[in-house]
């Protein structure tokens, strides 16, 4: 009886049984036929081809829900919950290629919910559209980036031949103090050739050292000083190769003969003499990368109490408050005849009090912490930037920039070195000791200093030449800081 039941069952989804044909399934007759062991009587496995009662209440069944599929799969699992133990009646209008478990075992696998399936298949062109999608937007933005950063990473010039030149005089050269300090030379090339010949009379190329500044980084990064070194100051110039790689003689001349004799390096080994701190990097900026800048940050406000017209340096401004676009920022700087007593050094302070603005403009604006409003002003900066290998590259910039960005705005300070005009040549300038190698020693050992205007320094000099000798020792407070005529970055324009 069994091989009887075996060979009438099959294989539970045998796709050659069509519906309403198929014979029991095993789960189905196992039962009966272990009854009809234990029971006498009960009854045998009706032969292939007749119906039993069970079989005709099956079809009677079958009948009612055949036309219904999807409740017939969502009832399953109920009806194992209800008739759990029991053996349950034949699904003979069940189609087998629904891929169905045998019934009454409780198996259902994805196979029993073909409408589910279809569903997720649906849904998966979508999904991978959206990848697809996303994957694209990024390899666009990593491309755009890349570019970007190559662009303003190629607008460098790496000034080779300056650290060629300064490797041969090392042993002259000053041994750093504060390793974590940094000192930065940064020179404004007054050249006239190519887009800068509008600005003057072209010497046939040669360069000339219009602003140098010596900018002092503290190591904590909690201080900037910026000591502008008048280009007539009366100073010693070293031995220096020239650009034909001839060798000039040692001399005292004023200080912007440096540059134009011997380039960067000359200019950088006559600054490190005169004030014996190491430089650890340079820039050479000329002015269309100071324009540029200036444009960058959609121009910085000055305050004028006269109108200036001045053809030399191509300016012409009403008097009051006003903001500067490149152009007129460029002539402002530059102005000298027309402004003031007509001197270098009144000059020098009011491009210090600029590049004040200039600073507060950057971070107030949020131009530092901001990518899209960063890389106008970095394209412009490095257009026209020429440096060391040690700030050739964005990453070398953005990292000093970085280190820069939470400097507070009044320890952004600026000042000119000591000086006063030569005894020799009223037209030139000297040092004027001890004030300048106190300055210099302060920086050099990584000190503060402090800067206030002009009118309260002297001030200040007036009341302590005024205070009697018994009005108590220096060396019993601690040791003040010194203070030289000079602005900071917080200062206002319009308030000078």
């Amino acid at each position: 009886m069994d091989a009887d039941v075996t060979d009438s069952a099959g294989t539970p989804a045998d796709p050659d049984h069509p519906a309403g044909e198929t014979p029991q399934g095993r789960s189905q007759e196992e039962p009966g036929a272990t009854d009809s062991k234990d029971e006498p009587g009960s009854g045998s496995a009706a032969p292939p081809g007749e119906a039993t009662d069970a079989d005709a209440s099956q079809d009677s069944g079958d009948e009612d829900d055949g036309g219904d599929e999807d409740k017939a799969d969502a009832d399953a699992p109920q009806d194992k919950d209800k008739d759990k133990g029991q053996a349950k009646p034949s699904g003979g209008g069940e189609e087998p290629s629904a891929g169905a478990g045998p019934v009454g075992t409780g198996v259902h696998t994805w196979a029993d919910h073909p409408k589910d399936g279809s569903a997720s298949r649906r849904k998966r062109p979508w999904l991978r559209w959206a990848a697809l999608g996303a994957s694209f937007l990024v390899l666009v933005s990593a491309g755009a980036g890349w570019w970007l950063y190559k662009k303003l990473d190629g607008n460098i010039t790496t000034d080779t031949s300056a650290a060629a030149e300064l490797k041969v005089y090392e042993k002259e050269r000053p041994t750093p103090v504060a390793m974590d300090a940094q000192n930065i030379l940064l020179i404004g090339s007054d050249s006239r050739s190519g887009d800068n010949k509008k600005y003057g009379r072209d010497d046939g190329g040669s360069q000339r050292s219009d602003t140098t500044i010596l900018l002092h980084l503290a190591a904590d990064r909690k201080s900037a000083t910026a000591v502008s070194i008048p280009r007539d100051l009366m100073v010693e110039v070293p031995k220096c190769r020239t650009g034909d790689d001839k060798e000039t003689r040692e001399q005292f001349t004023q200080f912007n003969s440096a540059f134009e004799l011997g380039g960067t390096a000359c200019t950088i080994r006559t600054v490190e003499r005169l004030t014996g701190i190491r430089i650890d990097h340079h820039m050479v900026v000329d002015f269309n990368g100071f324009k540029d800048m200036v444009d960058a940050v959609d121009g910085v406000q000055i305050c004028l109490k006269e109108p200036i017209d001045d053809k030399d340096a191509r300016l012409e401004l009403p008097a009051g408050r006003q903001t500067l676009n490149g152009e007129e920022a460029l002539g402002y700087v530059r102005a000298r005849k027309t402004l003031g007593d007509g001197s270098d050094t009144e000059r020098m302070e009011r491009q210090q009090r600029f590049l004040g603005a200039l600073v507060n403009k950057m971070q107030s604006n949020g131009v530092l912490l901001n990518p899209t409003r960063l890389y106008p002003v970095l394209d412009a900066a490095t257009k026209s930037l020429t440096t060391d290998s040690g700030l050739d590259s964005l990453r070398d910039l953005y990292d000093l920039v970085r280190s820069m960005r939470d400097v507070p705005t009044d320890q952004v300070q600026f000042l000119t070195v000591p000086r006063q005009p030569y005894r020799q040549n009223t037209n030139r300038d000297e040092l004027v000791e001890p004030d300048a190698s106190e300055l210099f020693k302060q920086l050099r050992e990584d000190k503060p200093v402090a800067v206030v205007p002009a009118d309260e320094l002297k001030e200040k000099e007036k009341a302590q030449d005024e205070k009697p000798d018994d009005a108590g020792s220096d060396s019993e407070s601690p040791t003040p800081t010194p203070t030289y005529s000079g602005s900071s970055a917080a200062d206002d324009l319009c308030e000078q």
